[in-house]
């Protein structure tokens, strides 16, 4: 064999490996996968705490306004009686002597019975009362998504509920929002 058909043959093989090689990276570029498999989707929750306020109408009872602090009347009246009572016992100077007491005794038993009554006395009204409440609410904020591609798992956060498939551009898993206004 000679030199030149040897040089011919080791060419055509550097050719072919070359040609091989390209061949099978232009298949791999090709085949290339244009989307991932999901495989599950987790919602990614956040808590709002809002304050409200929360009022309401709630009946209250007031002592109502004494008009006879000392209670005078009650004395009198009590004092009055008493009176009449002790006049009622004895004769001469223990009439005297009863009546007295009677109108004493009357007189702080009146004033102690009007001071109960007054204590009794009261007055219902309505107030309108407010107090501030937090309110607790959950927000969908995002998807954690678990993809396969190429026969390996990842994981990826989207701002949509992704269907069961993801797509993918030069090998990478796009997790922006579809859009359906892209219209050429």
């Amino acid at each position: 064999m000679d030199t030149s058909m040897i040089k011919g043959i080791a060419v055509g093989g550097i050719a072919m490996v070359v040609l091989g090689a390209g061949a099978v990276s232009g298949y791999r570029t090709m085949t290339k996968p244009e989307f991932a498999e999901v495989v599950a989707v987790k919602e990614v929750v956040e808590t709002m705490v809002t304050p409200q306020e929360k009022c309401e109408d709630v009946k209250v009872q007031h002592r109502a306004p004494v008009k006879d602090e000392h209670r005078i009347a009650g004395s009198v009246a009590g004092g009055l009686a008493g009176g009449l009572l002790g006049s009622a016992v004895g004769g001469g100077k223990g009439k005297t002597l009863a009546t007295v007491a009677g109108v004493a005794a009357g007189g702080y038993a009146g004033n102690q019975i009007q001071k109960k009554m007054q204590e009794k006395d009261v007055v219902t009204t309505t107030e309108h009362r407010c107090k501030t409440v937090n309110e607790k609410s959950q927000k969908v904020v995002g998807y954690n998504v678990t993809y396969r591609l190429d026969g390996k798992d990842g994981v990826v956060r989207t701002s949509f509920k992704p269907g069961p498939t993801l797509p993918v551009k030069d090998g990478q898993v796009v997790v922006t929002t579809p859009s359906s206004d892209n219209k050429s």
